[in-house]
């Protein structure tokens, strides 16, 4: 449907008549006498002709004022309602960088990866899927850092996920310092629900803060947390004496996980493998379903230049007689 942005531009079509009706007339200029002696050759110059065409620039005038006005109003072509999901949800996703994370103990289409490739792998898809939320990524390792801050744009953030790599933030695990920067990052947000989604393969060995003083400083700001931990049970290695079976999960601070994500009222999962993983993430879709507001976006299309042309038309062919008649 048509609409006008401003139309309260239209009370200016009466002002060129205003300005007739109302304004006093220009004084005019003192001119020398002629005399001409044949002034009858001249009696006709005021012919019917002349005053038509007067008529055809007065006209063209008023349509080149009226256009010009209806530009100024900014025409517009509105679309289709178009509704929004707006949850007002906050999420932060925290992923750890730290060395243990080249494990290789996880299985992705028949080939063994490392553990933040199938971490990556699992949480691209569900970021992808948070329709109405704003996400945030946290990168810790020795330290914890903010990657990419609390966004609509769902894309930028797993393309910044996508390219974090292992020792990018040191090689140690600061679980405590990532749960403090997002209190920080989220604690001023006045959004409906705040959800850290923290993954980590091993337990706190570096950062400023302790991981259940963090989870006491997060409660207290209604922030909830879900624990993953990630890596294998049992992992069958080759070395000189043959094969050997090993835990490579065995820094896995299982206890302190559970006690944070308990103490914030989230909960602890434990991922073993890419299947594991991936059912984790479709669980915190139903644990954090997507709440859709009912709003709504109607495109525009603006068409102000299309009067504004003919109209600066009208006033350049106005122009262009009238030179013609001097």
């Amino acid at each position: 449907m048509m609409a006008f942005a401003w139309p309260w531009m239209f009370v200016l079509l009466p002002l060129p008549w205003l300005v007739r009706r109302f304004a006093p007339p220009a004084t005019p200029a003192r001119q020398a006498a002629l005399i001409v002696p044949f002034l009858e050759d001249f009696s006709g110059i005021q012919d019917g002709n002349v005053l038509q065409g007067d008529r055809k620039l007065l006209f063209a005038a008023v349509i080149a004022w009226i256009l010009l006005v209806a530009a100024a109003a900014r025409p517009q072509w509105l679309g289709e309602p178009i509704e929004q999901a707006v949850s007002g949800r906050d999420l932060m996703l925290a992923v750890d960088l730290s060395g243990s994370m080249e494990e290789q103990d996880f299985i992705i289409g028949g080939q063994r990866v490392d553990r933040l490739t199938a971490s990556k792998w699992v949480a691209s898809d569900f970021i992808a899927r948070r329709t109405g939320d704003r996400i945030g990524l946290i990168l810790f390792g020795s330290q914890a850092y903010l990657q990419a801050p609390l966004t609509f744009d769902r894309k930028t953030v797993m393309t910044l996920l996508d390219e974090a790599v292992i020792g990018l933030a040191g090689e140690n695990t600061a679980i405590g310092d990532a749960i403090g920067l997002t209190v920080k990052r989220l604690g001023e947000q006045q959004a409906k629900s705040r959800v850290l989604i923290l993954m980590t393969d091993g337990a706190n060995t570096a950062g400023e803060v302790s991981p259940l003083k963090a989870a006491q400083l997060a409660r207290q700001k209604n922030l909830k947390i879900y624990t993953i931990g990630i890596g294998a049970d049992e992992m069958v290695v080759r070395n000189f004496f043959g094969t050997q079976r090993v835990n490579p999960s065995r820094d896995l601070d299982e206890q302190t996980l559970t006690a944070i994500a308990e103490q914030t009222g989230g909960r602890y999962f434990r991922a073993r493998d890419s299947e594991q993983l991936q059912q984790i993430y479709q669980l915190l879709d139903k644990l954090e379903p997507v709440q859709k507001d009912q709003q709504f976006f109607r495109p525009k299309v603006e068409l102000f230049h299309w009067p504004l042309g003919l109209s600066l038309l009208l006033a350049t062919s106005i122009c262009a007689s009238r030179l013609r008649r001097l």
